[in-house]
């Protein structure tokens, strides 16, 4: 399951939101991220979801493809939903059960804290899926370039974030990998107490991190033969540019963020 991880990966295309300035991109999502807390009712999240499919139609990304590659973090929105569930007690008391008890509130926090969380990776997702790591790092070197009169690296930072952003699926494919290797080797991680899991895990790590370092190794090797000194006095061959297609996905973005804030509760 780890090898169909999508965070941080990116799909070349000529979609619409592929041609969209990285630097829009990054503020539309920094700003959906804030505008996805306006919601807290069924209008209000039913709007967010259809606006979600919109923006996955305009990047020519196949639904089930995204679908399918987050996976991985399905558990942890399932226990979200299930944390809610039990333990929000207030509204009026559905369940009854011995000890278990399910309110209202409790249900119904549980499903719109989950969609909640699912809509913001699934946007997130498309950010990295149509943005090419060194777009993503132009972009933030941009937005943050203001910080440069209180001395911050700015570019460091940027290629910093950008780098560990794409470090996410080089090492689920490395995980996935030495999981597979020690399966054949009759390790069995999925069975047994708690205390042999976790130990059956430590000979996972182990490697996992000793390729981390290497990965890592190699990558500041790489930079260093290529000649990067830092972002003094570097030129960049692809310059950014804001046309219509940036400004229209502002307005929608506005438009959004005015319909939810008229139609929540």
């Amino acid at each position: 399951m780890l090898e169909k991880m999508i965070f941080g990966r990116f799909i070349p295309g000529q979609s619409f939101i592929h041609k969209l300035d990285p630097r829009s991109k990054l503020i539309f999502v920094l700003l959906f991220v804030i505008a996805v807390f306006l919601a807290n009712n069924v209008q209000t999240y039913a709007i967010l979801l259809g606006f979600t499919l919109l923006v996955i139609f305009a990047s020519r990304i196949r639904l089930y493809f995204l679908l399918n590659g987050l996976k991985p973090i399905l558990l942890l929105i399932i226990f979200t939903f299930i944390m809610h569930l039990f333990f929000t007690r207030e509204g009026a008391l559905l369940i009854d059960w011995k000890m278990i008890k399910i309110y209202e509130e409790g249900l119904r926090q549980g499903i719109f804290i989950s969609l909640r969380f699912f809509i913001l990776v699934l946007i997130t997702s498309i950010l990295t899926l149509t943005t090419s790591p060194i777009s993503i790092t132009d972009g933030m070197e941009d937005l943050l370039n203001p910080l440069k009169r209180f001395k911050l690296p700015v570019h460091e930072l940027a290629l910093m974030m950008s780098i560990s952003l794409r470090f996410i699926p080089t090492l689920m494919d490395e995980t996935d990998k030495i999981l597979k290797a020690q399966l054949a080797r009759g390790s069995d991680i999925s069975s047994g107490t708690m205390k042999e899991r976790i130990r059956a895990v430590i000979p996972l790590l182990v490697p996992l991190f000793v390729s981390a370092f290497k990965r890592a190794e190699d990558l500041a090797v790489a930079m260093e033969v290529r000649g990067y000194r830092g972002g003094e006095g570097r030129t960049r061959y692809r310059q950014l540019k804001w046309d219509y297609r940036d400004t229209i996905a502002m307005v929608v973005l506005v438009l959004l963020i005015s319909s939810l804030y008229f139609w929540r509760g």
